[in-house]
């Protein structure tokens, strides 16, 4: 046991020695790197099942990473995006009849992992490229809304499925909400400070009112106008009456998804260490 003991502090003082050595190499801002990312953004759900890239809008955002070594990066960033989606789009003749359509703005703050499929370090010569994946957990705020009358109205306040109401046992549901931000990339160096990526990513979210379609029921147009306003009655059906809708305005069995997308250009924070890629 005592052997045993012994080898362990060795082994610990070694690892300590090692890695103050190596810290004298390498230091916070050396590792630290600061990216800005343009591209797009869209969704997926009750508006848009099954289109990718439909409806792609612009987004921005500031990206941080810090490099652990060679295989591992920490990352947090801030993004806007805005997303949009119309019934009049679709091919099903019921979806287009149905008439819903909205937009809404995010904004998402999120920090996880990234993981490089090679070495990589930013600045060094040799190890200067690599694809990669990333994972992350984040909360963005939305606001779904809806052009009527030639005004955009805010759906979250006037509950088109009857929140807040007799109608409905559920309240009005949060524009902040979690989300699972995963995707893959590919980074290159750009010389000593500066490195290009291509990434897309895709959002996993908990709620299935980002698009304001959820798993409320229409309800008849004259009790929900007695209780929310006519304009909430309004927008719930915004059909032409060629079809009677009764029961679920969406798809309860799955949840809203949204994407972000782009080009980023990174930068060192600090002079890389081009000896110790790791």
């Amino acid at each position: 046991m005592r052997f045993v003991f012994k080898i362990l502090i060795v082994g610990c003082l070694v690892l300590m020695t090692s890695g103050l050595v190596h810290a004298q190499k390498q230091n916070f801002k050396s590792r630290s790197s600061l990216g800005v990312m343009l591209g797009g953004s869209y969704y997926i759900g009750d508006l848009n099942q099954f289109g990718h890239f439909k409806n792609t809008n612009f987004s921005g955002g500031i990206i941080y990473r810090y490099h652990v070594n060679s295989r591992l990066e920490l990352r947090g960033g801030l993004r806007y995006g805005r997303v949009e989606g119309y019934d009049a789009d679709s091919k099903d003749p019921y979806r287009q009849a149905r008439n819903l359509s909205f937009e809404s703005q995010i904004f998402e703050v999120a920090a996880g992992l990234e993981f490089n499929y090679l070495d990589y370090k930013l600045g060094n010569n040799k190890y200067f490229f690599t694809p990669y994946m990333f994972i992350d957990i984040g909360v963005f705020k939305m606001d779904p809304r809806t052009n009527y009358n030639g005004e955009m109205v805010s759906l979250q306040t006037i509950g088109t499925e009857g929140q807040g109401s007799d109608l409905s046992d559920r309240n009005a549901y949060s524009l902040v909400q979690l989300a699972i931000p995963f995707g893959l990339g590919f980074k290159i160096n750009l010389g000593n400070r500066a490195a290009l990526s291509l990434e897309y990513g895709i959002r996993k979210t908990f709620t299935d009112y980002l698009d304001d379609v959820g798993t409320g029921s229409f309800i008849n147009s004259a009790e929900l106008a007695a209780q929310n306003g006519n304009i909430a009655a309004n927008l719930a059906d915004r059909s032409d009456g060629s079809i009677n809708f009764t029961g679920e305005r969406g798809n309860s069995a799955t949840k809203d998804w949204y994407s972000m997308f782009g080009v980023m250009f990174t930068f060192s924070l600090g002079n890389p260490d081009k000896c110790h890629f790791r």
